[in-house]
């Protein structure tokens, strides 16, 4: 699957003229395609600095600070829809970071590498760590703090008291609903407060 049919069909998820807030935004392609096609507005945050410039040349309001350090500077319910589209394997406090997603957004939309895939099962049971599309890096230099699965995040959603709206896997350019945790190499979900 393309970085590109992810974002469309991550873009599905984000109504029209939504407030977004895309955390660890990258090069800010997700926003500025929400943006354009869906007529959404709203902020990027990114810490490199080549990303960042890669936002700002996209004409995108980007904030440049680590979100190790929490959303303290945006109110409850600030924006319709906050995106983690690969960004909580990457972060210290995973558990925080979406609890904070869950305040300063009235919906939040989290996608990741599910480590779950038959594939990766595969080459843990060979004794090795997986290198795929989806996680491409070998173990010892991977910028992952953490890997999570599919299975792993709705637990961990439960337990932060956050109502899973929709869930599914992406796997090859389509949507997998029936047993994403190991047919699918990335992880969806749109989550609420209940």
């Amino acid at each position: 699957m393309s970085d590109r049919q992810i974002q469309q069909l991550i873009a599905d998820l984000v109504p029209h003229g939504a407030r977004v807030l895309d955390l660890g935004c990258g090069d800010g392609a997700l926003l500025a395609h929400l943006c354009e096609a869906r007529g959404c507005h709203g902020y990027g945050i990114e810490l490199d600095d080549a990303q960042v410039l890669a936002c700002l040349k996209r004409g995108l309001d980007v904030l440049q600070f680590n979100l190790e350090e929490g959303l303290s500077m945006f109110a409850d319910d600030s924006f319709d829809v906050v995106l983690q589209i690969d960004t909580l394997p990457h972060l210290r406090n995973a558990e925080t970071m979406l609890r904070e997603t869950a305040r300063v957004g009235r919906s939040a939309i989290v996608a990741f590498p599910n480590f779950a895939h038959w594939p990766n099962r595969l080459r843990v049971l060979a004794g090795r760590m997986p290198v795929t599309k989806r996680l491409p890096y070998q173990w010892y230099d991977t910028p992952n703090i953490r890997v999570g699965t599919f299975a792993d995040f709705e637990v961990l959603a439960q337990r932060l008291g956050l109502h899973v709206e929709d869930a599914f896997g992406l796997e090859n350019g389509r949507v997998v609903r029936t047993l994403p945790n190991l047919l699918a190499s990335t992880a969806v979900f749109k989550l609420t407060q209940r």
